[in-house]
């Protein structure tokens, strides 16, 4: 079962930004975000990092 971070995220990023696009920013494979946003993986600093890259994201494209 995903953590509930994870759930957050996937929420703060719908329709504004794309795994694919997390996976870029992140410089990791796309494959292995959605691992992690699934629950299937659970790496060190995960959720401080995600946050901080979807935070960053969504606001260099003044997004709300």
């Amino acid at each position: 079962m995903p953590a509930q971070w994870t759930g957050e995220i996937v929420g703060k990023m719908h329709g504004k930004i794309t795994q694919n696009e997390l996976a870029a920013y992140l410089k990791l494979h796309p494959k292995y975000v959605s691992a992690i946003l699934n629950g299937k993986r659970s790496p060190a600093n995960a959720e401080q990092t995600f946050r901080k890259a979807v935070d960053e994201l969504i606001a260099a494209r003044n997004i709300d």
